[in-house]
């Protein structure tokens, strides 16, 4: 198995830095691919309620035999259930699904700020931390000014913000937040769903390489210090996604990567969606 490298939450909880997501696979499909990217070695599993998913991730936990304890499992609170209440609610939904008796990470999957909700949910997060049905909490897609509400309130700083990011959309206000506060980047569409894979500069560094334009990206993410999520459904290249620590990109290649930003957003504007 592929020694995957973990990060330490400001919790002290060992996070996997890579990790496999499910997005936009359906409940059938999942427990196949959740059971190759097992098979492969990732041992970090990223779903949400929202996926609809979570019954065919349970499954293919429960038929893989891997200990509990060798798992990082990630699920994620939809819009619909925030507020302290309905938060609180979804996570049994979302635990039950998945056929556990705790989650690693759990996160607020958009601050959803018109409807003036996140922070209730934020407080339900840290009455499940405290209860040790989760070993952290987070967020995902929040911006600065999401965040520093959280932080506000006195309580629990987010252990991870998941948030989309990639060589075309670098998000660096959000990362210099993240690090000052001592909060995980974890990157979502971290090959901006293929877009990139035909740029002529990755093409370049995956030739020098020996490597797929793939892999070049999922490396520039690594040597950045984030977490990321590759999803596929196809077994080749679950195994290739995970096979990117046998080389290092230099100070150039990775400059080289840093200068595609062009604020290629592929999702929904945090400030703006409301669900």
């Amino acid at each position: 198995m592929t020694a995957i490298p973990t990060l330490t939450l400001n919790n002290g909880v060992q996070m996997p830095q890579l990790g496999f997501g499910v997005f936009q696979v359906s409940d059938d499909d999942t427990t196949a691919a959740v059971s190759a990217a097992l098979a492969a070695g990732y041992r970090s599993i990223d779903t949400a309620a929202i996926y609809g998913n979570e019954a065919g991730t349970g499954r293919a936990l429960a038929e893989s035999g891997i200990a509990r304890d060798e798992l990082f499992i990630t699920s994620k609170l939809w819009i619909a259930d925030l507020g302290y209440e309905a938060t609180l609610a979804a996570f049994e939904t979302s635990l039950d699904k998945l056929g556990l008796d705790y989650l690693d990470l759990y996160l607020i999957h958009w601050p959803a700020p018109g409807l003036g909700k996140y922070t209730d949910s934020w407080l339900a997060l840290e009455k499940l931390l405290a209860d040790g049905r989760v070993r952290a909490i987070g967020v995902s897609n929040f911006l600065p000014e999401h965040v520093q509400k959280l932080i506000d309130l006195g309580g629990t700083v987010p252990a991870v913000n998941q948030v989309e990011l990639h060589p075309a959309l670098q998000q660096r206000d959000i990362g210099a937040f993240n690090t000052a506060y001592g909060i995980a980047t974890e990157a979502w569409s971290p090959l901006a769903q293929g877009a990139l894979l035909d740029e002529p500069a990755i093409l370049e560094i995956a030739s020098r390489h020996g490597r797929s334009p793939a892999q070049v990206i999922l490396r520039w993410h690594l040597q950045q210090g984030r977490i990321i999520i590759p999803k596929s459904v196809t077994p080749s290249r679950i195994n290739e996604n995970l096979d990117v620590f046998g080389f290092d990109l230099s100070a150039d290649e990775l400059a080289v990567v840093d200068g595609l930003e062009r604020d290629g957003r592929t999702g929904p504007h945090p400030a703006e969606f409301n669900g």
